[in-house]
């Protein structure tokens, strides 16, 4: 039988949890990940309208990322999708 991955609050709970045999966790759980390596180097200040800019932190938050990444990745979808 598989186990369930328990939320980790903490780096000592994550480092706990990391010292035991983890075969038999359910990794179905697992999300694919993204890092942000490149330097974030220009500015952009903008103004949104209030019910779009709660509409992106929802989502944002949905997905569990920063509301800045999320309108970031946004348009980097946008740009990729217009080549």
């Amino acid at each position: 039988m598989t186990k369930a991955v328990p939320k980790l609050t903490t780096d000592d709970e994550a480092e706990a949890f990391l010292t035991q045999d983890l075969s038999d966790l359910n990794f179905s759980q697992f999300k694919p990940m993204r890092f942000e390596l490149e330097k974030k180097e220009a500015r952009v200040n903008m103004r949104l309208p209030e019910p779009l800019l709660e509409a992106v932190k929802k989502r944002a938050s949905a997905r569990g990322i920063p509301y800045q990444r999320f309108i970031r990745e946004a348009l980097e979808t946008a740009l990729s999708e217009g080549n």
